[in-house]
């Protein structure tokens, strides 16, 4: 995961007393498991490191990098990778697995498009994600949001390459259109984990209404890349995970990653294996042999790591397979 950042305020975070997951707070306790050997990785000690925390710190903002624990926070903010969480710091839906707040948000800072794409500026990014939370209670769940800020950052950085991880837009009927209309150079939306766990995992959102979702935004922009990832280790049988591979497929999707879910705090869903590296290899193999174009399948993978590099791959894998 690179760098995520929202403006929330701090201080405002520090005096608010309601529950960061109020529908998690009366759940029993899920046990945190110790992470094996494959997953630790060593405290983050770069001075770029620290200069990208300083900024943090100095522009008060919020990282879900932090919040969420991610192992790979050292070598992103060491390369001052950056993401950035749109649309505020409230999401409306209430993930098993995700440790973004939930409730109901505030409204859309209508200057948050031209602020990112400063920010975009400012550092210099060559690729940048946008992502988001859910949105439910906007008539396009912030997809105009979305193309505003695609629209900013080219007018600012015509250069940067533009990469979306959007929500699903459930019956949001024209809001897919509205963000492939602004042409982001990648558009990601997670399945997060196979159907038969949905109801557990992510009962907000609906499997194939995800997979079609995928399908219709290549439909609409044929050359744009489509990626999706997943997260193991919440109890799916190996035998789902291929069929989601080809489900993916299906929907002509490019990209495929693949990472170990590891558990934010002890209400939230359990780690029910820890996935041996051998076991994404693979993943990675059959997923190869399927006809991704790209594949990242690690314990440490997450949707947004590496991905001005996966970008680069992708583009050249294609030109390679149309050589052919």
């Amino acid at each position: 995961m690179v760098t995520i950042v929202d403006t929330l305020n701090r201080s405002q975070e520090k005096t608010d007393a309601r529950p960061r997951h109020p529908e998690k707070a009366h759940r029993p306790d899920n046990p945190v498991q110790r992470k094996p050997k494959w997953i630790r990785v060593k405290a983050p000690t770069s001075p770029v490191y620290k200069e990208t925390q300083k900024t943090v710190r100095q522009n008060n903002l919020v990282t879900v990098c932090e919040e969420a624990g991610c192992p790979n926070i050292g070598e992103c903010w060491s390369k001052k990778h950056a993401s950035f969480m749109i649309l505020g710091d409230t999401c409306t839906r209430a993930c098993a697995f995700c440790n973004v707040r939930t409730g109901m948000p505030g409204p859309v800072d209508p200057k948050e498009p031209q602020g990112v794409a400063d920010a975009v500026a400012a550092m210099g990014l060559e690729h940048v994600v946008i992502t988001s939370v859910d949105r439910d209670d906007l008539d396009d769940g912030g997809a105009t949001h979305f193309a505003d800020v695609i629209n900013a950052i080219r007018k600012t950085s015509p250069a940067t390459t533009v990469e979306v991880l959007t929500p699903d837009f459930l019956r949001k009927d024209g809001a897919l259109e509205i963000v492939i209309e602004a042409k982001p150079d990648v558009f990601n939306h997670n399945l997060e984990t196979v159907p038969s766990k949905y109801l557990k995992v992510r009962p907000g959102a609906r499997y194939f209404h995800s997979i079609r979702l995928l399908q219709r935004a290549k439909e609409l922009d044929a050359e744009m890349f489509t990626k999706s990832g997943i997260m193991v280790g919440l109890g799916e049988e190996r035998n789902e995970v291929l069929q989601l591979m080809d489900d993916l497929r299906s929907a002509d999707v490019d990209f495929l990653t693949i990472g170990q879910y590891l558990q934010p705090s002890k209400k939230h869903h359990p780690v029910m294996d820890f996935i041996t590296p051998e076991d994404f290899k693979g993943y990675e193999r059959i997923a190869y042999a399927k006809g991704f174009l790209k594949v990242s399948a690690t314990p440490l993978t997450r949707s947004s790591h590496h991905a001005g590099e996966d970008f680069a791959d992708l583009r050249a894998a294609r030109q390679a397979k149309l050589g052919h």
